[in-house]
């Protein structure tokens, strides 16, 4: 069954394209050209992606993000026109799977596209556990501190799931972006920070240790970690 994928996009021509290269593939593929359109259209459907535009009139894509991650897990990968890493580094804050800065090659596009739909399902079987408290169900994407469901994105997964196979030792920022992107990754390495950030207040417990200047590894909960 192809995946769905929505498409909020508020320039006609751009959003054309996008649409005609996914249904090639093929994906289903539905759209909207404005915030509150896309937003209404997620609410009333069921997607495996959702690719989004930053700039778009009655509700930015920041808002649409925040929102979509309050709801589940549905990857997004954001398009926009602005370049600069403090906007960058705000789409990973909101939990955005992706970034691709406008104007972007359509078939490095499908590629991403290709990359995050693989990882979302991808199943590694089996369960991982670390220190007594950390449980990571590969085939369901799940993770659970002391038996808790916590709700994360499959780039949150995926690093964690990293992290421990790699437990005690030190993984710097370009290993996580090779191994949880999967693809060479031309921007800022810093954007693994913003995960990092996320992970760690989700979970609630101190068991990613920042090595300064190099990156970070797992290891038994440490008191007052930092970073």
């Amino acid at each position: 069954m192809p995946a769905a994928i929505l498409v909020i996009e508020d320039d006609h021509y751009i959003q054309e394209l996008i649409v005609e290269f996914l249904r090639a593939q093929p994906y289903d593929v539905d759209v909207a050209a404005d915030g509150m359109e896309g937003w209404e259209k997620f609410q009333g459907g069921t997607y495996d992606l959702v690719i989004l535009d930053l700039m778009l009139p009655t509700m930015d894509g920041y808002e649409i993000c925040r929102r979509i991650r309050e709801k589940g897990d549905t990857p997004v990968i954001v398009l926009t026109a602005l370049g600069e890493e403090k906007d960058q580094l705000r789409a990973f804050e909101e939990e955005a799977d992706d970034y691709i800065t406008k104007p972007f090659s359509f078939h490095v596009l499908m590629k991403r596209v290709e990359a995050v739909l693989r990882r979302t399902r991808s199943a590694q079987s089996g369960e991982l556990l670390f220190d007594g408290r950390l449980r990571l169900d590969a085939d369901a994407y799940k993770v659970f501190v002391d038996g808790k469901l916590v709700e994360t994105t499959t780039k949150e997964f995926d690093i964690l799931h990293t992290l421990i196979h790699n437990a005690g030792r030190i993984m710097t920022r370009d290993m996580l972006l090779d191994k949880v992107w999967g693809y060479d990754y031309f921007g800022d390495s810093r954007i693994v920070d913003a995960h990092i950030k996320n992970i760690r207040k989700k979970l609630g417990i101190s068991i990613i240790r920042t090595v300064k200047g190099v990156g970070y590894s797992l290891e038994s909960e440490l008191a007052g970690v930092g970073g």
